[in-house]
């Protein structure tokens, strides 16, 4: 058996219940994801069979995480568990289910990039050009009807009242046709489409509701429609349902998360029980007084006070700035600070904004300052234009309806397929009811299309008919190098000889390596199962914690995450809280949840600031401070007044006003590419074990290190993808 003595009382009431439904109400830094482990590794000792437990997380990393503890507890038999994302999972059962919804297994998944291209090629089509109807709301709107499970035909009859939502409908209509004739689904299919499938097919119901003998749900509270929907068809008939999550960091409703689902869970469960996890295990005394004094101004809340064991801590600071400049600086200024005093490292640190666009003025200066830094919710690389190129080939070859992929490498690289030869084509396609892809074949046929043009599509088809007959034959890694050199497309980069082509060849190089990992890690897996894991990939599944670098990133990014210092940005009226949105008190309520989850973020210290006037809409605004600062404790908080604003600064230089803080601390060695490690480094790696680095060689995304691991193991590594550890 387990040992469950490490749990606090109420945390091992929640794991040892097994008569019913329960959920399990987590307040921040509670040790929730610990009693899911736990739950998940006593249902097994207690006879649950693995693959018989479903656990449906919010993220990839969650999931894996989660799962690496499980096996620590439970040895092989974790990985039978059914455990992932509900995207991914559900992806899983539609693969296995296509034929019953009229697809083909081997369906592509857009994300909102291919939606949205989408969307433009139908509104191009339709010849929609309507001042403030972009591709991007429209696409945007038809996401939020998807989230809320409402489908065309219900839009059409019960919500368009306007010339505007007319065409929106038009759009709709015909985007979700499309989609069927790509053999393609986007991310708010992958819950639709089964709920669909389980209640058109009582028969594939019953074959999961028989699989699955409990359901567990970690963030509950960022459910949606759709996935509450999921679970409640798919829970055992003796309710073995465990959700856990905390209403008080419910920040999702833009995309379809309703808080209301944890108040129904009461009634669509009447014999649940309900465990509160009020312990907090992450930050300190003071902490918790000034995250409590905002959220209690919420009305819809389950009511909880955390508490924790450890000590009272810092006050939390509040610095007043002249501007976002100042702003900035004083933020490097604070963290040097730390960082001498205290003995801290760069990656203890995080600064919080609530809109990406604050992040500039900060990059300004701590690239002057060379302070490295990393951001989470920049550009994802499998985002980048020349790594979804080679990906939109896979896709082709693995999915030949799949038209947005095909339409965007038909002329990349260059083969003189214009946008012209490609307008007749799609209508030959149209008029007679086949693929862009079969008209490839019969392109002798199409009117107007210049021989040497016919014959350029020809040489293309071949091409990709090579790569289809060979999908099966070779690995995934041997495959996309093997059409990657065909491609000619790394030759290209080279030859192009600038710093942004340059980066471009590294990219596809990444792409390459990190095929190679996956095919060489999943020996026997397909070419559309690498797809899959690709378009369900999210930022926050791409972190890398090994590098030693100040963490920017939005609040919203941040949740599930925590530092030992915290730096709240931007605590201004109309920044944090956001103004635009607030036509009703719920929005209101949402955006101090999201206060409360940044506050809750710190382990050991909390900084705010707030600037009188900023740059905002080309011009300087002057700012009010955040209504929730005035909300806060007074008796936890500690004012600074900045010093430092357009005029003040002019009066002394930058090292005069700074630097007499930070005498004792060389921050010239400072390299934003390669800032943690180095020859004599000490690392820790999860295979190899105990090691240390000889060699440093390339820059970015290419630096790759030469390790000496016990029993003079020597390996060379590429730091993207080694997840070293520094000690």
């Amino acid at each position: 058996m387990i040992n469950l003595k490490t749990l606090n009382t109420e945390q091992r009431k929640a794991v040892e219940y097994d008569d019913g439904p329960s959920m399990v109400v987590a307040g921040a830094g509670s040790g929730k994801t610990r009693v899911l482990t736990y739950k998940v590794a006593y249902l097994i000792d207690i006879g649950y069979k693995p693959e018989s437990i479903l656990a449906l997380t919010f993220t990839n990393k969650a999931a894996n995480e989660m799962k690496e503890r499980i096996r620590e507890l439970v040895g092989a038999k974790a990985d039978s568990i059914w455990m992932g994302t509900f995207h991914s999972i559900f992806a899983k059962i539609l693969r296995v289910e296509a034929d019953s919804i009229n697809y083909r297994s081997n369906f592509s998944i857009y994300d909102t990039e291919d939606s949205g291209s989408l969307v433009s090629n139908i509104m191009t089509g339709f010849g929609i050009d309507v001042e403030g109807l972009t591709t991007n709301s429209v696409r945007h709107r038809i996401s939020f009807l998807k989230n809320h499970m409402i489908m065309p035909d219900e839009y059409r009859k019960n919500h368009v009242k306007s010339f505007f939502e007319e065409k929106i409908a038009d759009v709709f209509d015909e985007y979700e046709k499309r989609l069927v004739e790509n053999n393609s689904m986007d991310f708010e299919d992958l819950l639709l489409k089964p709920i669909q499938l389980f209640e058109s097919n009582s028969k594939i119901l019953q074959k999961y509701k028989r699989k699955f003998s409990y359901i567990l749900v970690d963030e509950f509270q960022d459910t949606n429609k759709a996935q509450y929907e999921l679970i409640k068809l798919l829970t055992p008939k003796d309710d073995k349902v465990c959700v856990v999550g905390d209403d008080a960091q419910s920040i999702y409703s833009w995309r379809g998360a309703n808080l209301g689902n944890m108040l129904d869970f009461e009634k669509d469960f009447p014999k649940r029980k309900i465990f509160k996890l009020e312990q907090n295990y992450r930050s300190t005394k003071k902490i918790l007084i000034a995250a409590d004094s905002v959220i209690k101004n919420n009305k819809d809340q389950i009511i909880k006070t955390l508490w924790t064991q450890n000590n009272d801590g810092e006050l939390l600071t509040l610095i007043k700035c002249a501007d976002e400049k100042d702003e900035a600086y004083q933020i490097a200024k604070f963290i040097k600070q730390d960082i001498s005093k205290k003995k801290l490292s760069l990656k203890d640190f995080a600064i919080l904004y609530r809109t990406n666009a604050q992040s500039r003025a900060l990059e300004d200066i701590f690239r002057k300052e060379k302070m490295p830094y990393r951001i989470i919710g920049g550009i994802e690389f499998y985002k980048r234009k020349e790594v979804k190129d080679i990906v939109a080939y896979l896709r082709v070859v693995s999915n030949q309806n799949d038209e947005e992929s095909l339409l965007r490498i038909m002329n990349f690289p260059q083969r003189g397929i214009g946008s012209t030869t490609i307008r007749r084509m799609i209508g030959f396609a149209r008029k007679h009811n086949i693929t862009l892809f079969d008209t490839m074949t019969r392109v002798f046929e199409v009117i107007d299309i210049k021989e040497r043009i016919q014959k350029n599509v020809k040489a293309f088809k071949v091409l990709l008919d090579k790569y289809t007959g060979l999908k099966n034959k070779l690995s995934v890694g041997e495959l996309s190098r093997a059409l990657v050199d065909e491609l000619g497309v790394l030759r290209l980069f080279k030859e192009e000889n600038t710093p942004e082509s340059f980066a471009r060849w590294e990219n596809v190089n990444e792409l390459l390596a990190a095929l190679s990992e996956f095919s060489n890690e999943n020996k026997d897996a397909k070419l559309e199962q690498y797809l899959e894991e690709v378009s369900l990939i999210s930022d926050i599944d791409m972190q890398d914690d090994s590098n030693n670098v100040v963490t920017f990133l939005t609040v919203h990014s941040a949740k599930g995450l925590e530092f030992p210092i915290v730096f709240v940005s931007g605590c201004e009226e109309d920044i944090f809280p956001l103004s635009n949105r607030f036509n009703s008190d719920a929005s209101l309520e949402e955006e101090r949840r999201l206060f409360y989850v940044a506050v809750t973020r710190a382990q050991k210290k909390v900084y705010f600031s707030h600037a009188r006037s900023r740059y905002r809409f080309g011009e300087v605004a002057y700012q009010s401070r955040s209504r929730f600062i005035d909300e806060l404790d007074p008796s936890v908080i500690h004012e600074i007044n900045g010093s430092i604003g357009r005029k003040s600064s002019m009066r002394k230089s930058k090292k005069e006003i700074y630097y007499e803080y930070f005498q004792n601390v060389d921050y010239q060695d400072f390299n934003q590419d390669n800032t943690s490690l180095r020859p004599g480094s000490r690392v820790m790696h999860d295979r190899f074990g105990l090691g240390k680095v000889t060699q440093v060689t390339g820059s970015g995304d290419m630096t790759k290190a030469t390790v000496v691991f016990e029993g003079n193991n020597v390996k060379q590594l590429m730091l993207k993808f080694a997840k070293l550890k520094v000690l």
